[in-house]
């Protein structure tokens, strides 16, 4: 939002004056990145004065965990849309459905993207409380979506699990940054189903029972 565009008298209700601050500190995050995340620019993006950030969020800390609280709900809530007519065969197709719902999400979420970047460089109330939620989220699906399949014998899933997201992640934020992670093509929709295909044969592979 554009100074400009900040009507000068914004209304006294305190649940929009809340509900303005949130929205402006997530397209800031969104479209600047962490780096200039402050107090100030925040202030100038809402139209309010900085005190209103501390008087409705009681600081930087407190905003940054309702930002965190609204993007993770925004992920929880892709997630739950993502749902299968027929449960999974295996738990190898399990955690393939998981991946590729949760590519699919942040693919298409620029802030969480941002919040992404942010847990890796400098953790912070943001980014943990996103990286909170996110892994309730992912568990709740799981739960929701496994039926009657459990982890296979012999392998250490959870761990598995691990690499299997960060992957996901990591794909995600290169294609955000260059549109490219090790010569593959991520620029169009033809690579991403390279990557889905991908995801599923890995799943496969490293899945056993």
């Amino acid at each position: 939002m554009k100074r400009e565009d900040i009507p000068k008298d914004r209304p006294r209700d305190p649940v929009r004056t809340r509900g303005v601050i949130l929205s402006a500190a997530k397209d800031v995050l969104a479209e600047r990145g962490f780096a200039t995340w402050g107090v100030n620019v925040i202030a100038r993006a809402s139209g309010y004065d900085k005190q209103m950030i501390y008087r409705h969020f009681g600081g930087m800390d407190g905003l940054a965990e309702a930002v965190g609280e609204d993007v993770a709900a925004a992920l929880e809530a892709a997630l739950s849309a993502r749902a299968y007519a027929t449960p999974p065969r295996s738990y190898a197709e399990l955690m393939s459905r998981l991946a590729i719902a949760l590519l699919d999400a942040l693919r298409g979420n620029r802030l969480a993207q941002r919040i992404l970047a942010w847990e890796l460089a400098d953790p912070g109330p943001l980014a943990t409380r996103f990286a909170t939620a996110r892994d309730r989220a992912l568990s709740q699906w799981i739960t929701r979506e496994k039926g009657t399949i459990n982890r296979p014998p012999g392998v250490d899933a959870p761990m598995l699990n691990v690499f299997m997201i960060a992957g996901v992640q990591q794909l995600v934020l290169a294609a955000a940054s260059s549109g490219r992670f090790l010569g593959i093509d991520l620029r169009d929709e033809a690579g991403w189903e390279r990557a889905r295909a991908g995801i599923a044969a890995m799943a496969e592979a490293i899945y056993r029972g």
